[in-house]
Order: C-alpha cells, then sequence, then structure tokens
C-alpha cells in the first residue's frame, strides 16, 4: 500500500498491510531528526513515517504586523528549558464588553485568502499522501480573543455576547473552508474540526456548556465537511471522553491525541466503546515515557497502543500524543518508528 492507502484505509477502519504512522514534532526536534539523516525528508523516509500532506491557502489581506496573527492576539517567543514557543500575551477581544464591541471589531474575512493554486498542488500531493487542509475550532479561538479565564466565565456571565461571539468565529471558518473545498473540489480527504475540551484531570467546560454554545457550530462545521465529502479530524487533549458520544454523532472521524494517561481515556477501553466508529491517531505517550524512558519502554509502549487501539487490525494511526518536544532522546524517536514499523506489520 502506498502511504495515502494506508492512512485512507486506517480512517475507514479497512484492513491494512501495516500500522500506519504519522509525526508530530516541535522545530528542534525537526531540526535534530534532519541533522541525523541529512535533511527531514530523508527522516521521514527512513522511519517509514507515512503522514499526512498538509495544503494551505495563500494569505492576500491586509498586512499583519510581526507577532501578531489576524485575530489581534500578540504573540513573543519564550524559552523554556524543554524548547522555545510562540506564546500569546494579548488578546484581541479581551477589552469587549457588550455586542456592540463585538460589531466594531475587524473580523477576519475569508476573501483574505487565494486559493487559486490549491487545485494544481492538491492533485500533486494526492499521488503519494492523504492530504489535509483547513482548521475549524470555535472554542480555541474563543480562548484565544478572549483569554483563557474570560472565555470560561462569558457563557456565564453574558449568554447572547458569548452567542454572537462564537458565532462570528464559526461563520469566518465556514466561509473560508468552504472557498477551500470549493477550490479542491474532492482533493481534501481530512480537516480538522477540532477543540481543546479536555484537561489533564477532566473536562475544561461542562457538557451542558458545550452542548449550547459550541456544539451547534461543530455540527455546522461538520455538515459542511459532509457536504464534500472531507473527513474529520478532532484534536482533543487531555479527558475528552465525556464528549466522545456528542462528538461523534456530530461525524468525527479521526480522534487525536488520545492522551491515555487522563480519566476516561484509557486504550482497551477506548477501542471497545468507540473503534468502530472512529480511527484513533496518536497514543504514544510524551509525557514520561517518550521524554524520560528507555529505548526499550518506549518499545513496550509501541507494542501496547497498537495491541489496544488496533486490536482489530485497524482503525489507528500511531503517532505521538502531541508535539515530540526537544528533550526527547533521538534515541526513542528511533526506536518508537523502528518498532512501529516492524511490530506493525500485519
Amino acid at each position: 500500500m502506498t502511504s495515502r492507502e494506508r492512512i485512507l484505509a486506517a480512517i475507514n477502519r479497512q484492513p491494512l498491510d501495516r500500522i500506519p504512522t504519522d509525526i508530530w514534532a516541535t522545530s528542534e526536534v525537526s531540526q535534530k531528526l534532519a541533522g541525523h539523516f541529512g535533511s527531514y525528508d530523508n527522516a521521514l523516509r527512513e522511519l517509514h513515517i507515512d503522514g499526512f500532506a498538509h495544503l494551505s491557502d495563500e494569505y492576500v489581506g491586509p498586512p499583519v504586523p510581526d507577532g501578531e496573527d489576524l485575530w489581534g492576539g500578540k504573540f513573543r517567543n519564550v524559552a523554556h528549558a524543554t524548547g522555545t514557543y510562540w506564546e500569546q500575551y494579548h488578546w484581541g477581544l479581551a477589552y469587549a464588553k457588550t455586542i456592540d464591541d463585538l460589531v466594531g471589531y475587524r473580523w477576519p474575512d475569508a476573501s483574505w485568502w487565494n486559493t487559486s493554486s490549491m487545485r494544481a498542488r492538491a492533485l500533486e500531493l494526492r499521488k503519494t499522501h492523504a492530504v489535509t487542509s483547513g482548521y475549524m475550532a470555535p472554542f480555541f479561538y474563543h480562548n484565544n480573543l478572549r483569554g483563557l479565564e474570560q472565555s470560561f466565565i462569558d457563557p456565564h456571565e453574558d449568554p447572547e455576547f458569548t452567542h454572537f461571539l462564537i458565532g462570528k468565529i464559526s461563520d469566518y471558518f465556514i466561509a473560508r473552508h468552504r472557498a477551500i473545498f470549493e477550490a479542491c473540489e474532492d482533493l481534501v480527504d481530512v480537516t480538522q474540526v477540532t477543540d481543546d475540551l479536555g484537561s489533564q484531570t477532566g473536562p475544561l467546560i461542562s457538557l451542558e456548556t458545550y452542548r449550547e454554545f459550541y456544539k451547534p457550530h461543530h455540527i455546522r462545521m461538520a455538515n459542511l465537511c459532509k457536504e464534500f465529502g472531507v473527513h474529520i479530524f478532532h484534536h482533543d487533549d487531555g479527558s475528552c471522553r465525556e464528549f466522545l458520544p456528542d462528538l461523534i454523532d456530530i461525524g468525527i472521524e479521526i480522534l487525536n491525541p488520545v492522551q491515555w494517561n487522563c480519566p476516561g481515556m484509557e486504550t482497551k477501553a477506548l477501542k471497545r466503546d468507540f473503534g468502530s466508529k472512529v480511527c484513533f491517531h496518536g497514543g504514544i505517550e510524551n509525557q514520561s515515557i517518550l521524554p524520560f524512558g528507555t529505548p526499550d519502554e518506549v518499545r513496550a509502549e509501541v507494542r501496547h497502543c497498537i495491541d489496544d487501539l488496533a486490536s482489530d487490525g485497524t482503525g489507528y494511526i500511531l503517532a505521538p500524543c502531541h508535539n515530540l518536544q526537544s528533550n526527547t532522546p533521538l534515541a526513542n524517536i528511533l526506536a518508537m518508528y523502528d518498532e512501529a514499523w516492524h511490530y506493525g506489520k500485519l
């Protein structure tokens, strides 16, 4: 099978020749792999990483100041012991108090993006890889526009304001992604309808809050994907099991990152309860085993995830549980993909 065929077969829970693999990594790790193998592309080939081909539209809108995003957020590089991260320190709508404040805000516009070259690029990419394009996340962008604490307060303090805000965020995402899907016709395989609803110990918001404020817009986004035959990838860190029946009912098809050390996210139970409806992506424990374990412990973790999340021989794309961090030993990364290559053959 080609990487494209293997990834799509896993998503559709069809027979495989081996468990497909993907990689998420910080720039420091990518550079480490490029140095070891001569280039990053060589690393992907030598490690037998299937992955996805990422396709984007081209920004042609108003100039964006350095260190800012389209939404008025401001960012700076912050060095930590494990690497340098692009961190937000200003939120574009932190000041807003009323719907009038939201009406007067300069919202991003889908017309700021050019899709004219996407179809030709997609035709080339899909010769070898599954093509992914797009990212829709109303809860996450609510966090980024208002700040995390205030975004938790908004639904309880001013429901009308919150509905208006989330609706504006979602309208932009839907208009932009409709343009992408129309430009590419049937050539985009996967897009993200996503949100970080879980934390290390449990949900960040209640199921009731999710259903009232965010789920209606996830439904709108999922319906757009279904209209164009695009598979739905859902990234949700931490303990998100409480939301999974709703998310699966909406139509998510790939669940990432399967942080199994969080409450409710145990691999065997997830496969038992949801494996007939979703493909799992990720799983390889990235808080203790990958950065601090031995290569043999990493190999055991690969076997654990394959045994549980691909117990029926499909429905799993092996990858680290979120980005590989700069403190992850190269030997552990090599062990992960070597074990996946050998143990994952079916």
